[in-house]
């Protein structure tokens, strides 16, 4: 009960070291931020050996949320940036693209083959070769228009 009611530094760096080895172990990024609270903590109580208990653990909770916040604000501005911002949204890639469809488009829907794979697609209905330029994407469906003279 100690450990609770009088913490040392050191059982702080412990506490922080530990928490850290396990978000290495099983990456889930929650218990990082408890590891970096823990670790200011077992650094404040350091500078100020007299720390009560009870504000030792209010630092660690403010801590932990302020580390958190800091990382979100410091994610917010790096997320935007990026080199290819459509990898990991395929059907974005393809807008602007014209394909032949595979299949003819019936009732406004019909099948186009992209690079390796068949993807639905919408649009007018026409035979199967026509052109079709791809205008946007729903979900795993394919917008397209017809290319008119080509």
């Amino acid at each position: 009960m100690e450990l609770f009611t009088d913490p040392a530094y050191w059982h702080w760096w412990l506490l922080g070291l530990a928490l850290i080895v396990i978000e290495i172990l099983a990456p889930g990024t929650f218990v990082l931020w408890m590891g970096i609270g823990a670790l200011g903590v077992g650094l404040l109580v350091f500078l100020f050996p007299g720390l009560p208990w009870q504000a030792q653990w209010l630092l660690f909770a403010g801590l932990t949320i302020a580390s958190i916040l800091a990382w979100l604000l410091y994610f917010r501005k790096r997320s935007d940036h990026s080199d290819d911002p459509l990898l990991n949204r395929r059907g974005q890639q393809y807008v602007g693209r014209v394909f032949a469809l595979e299949q003819p488009i019936v009732n406004g829907y019909g099948k186009i083959r992209v690079d390796d794979s068949v993807w639905k697609i919408e649009a007018d209905d026409c035979p199967a070769g026509t052109k079709v330029r791809i205008v946007g994407v729903d979900g795993v469906m394919l917008k397209g228009v017809v290319e008119r003279g080509g």
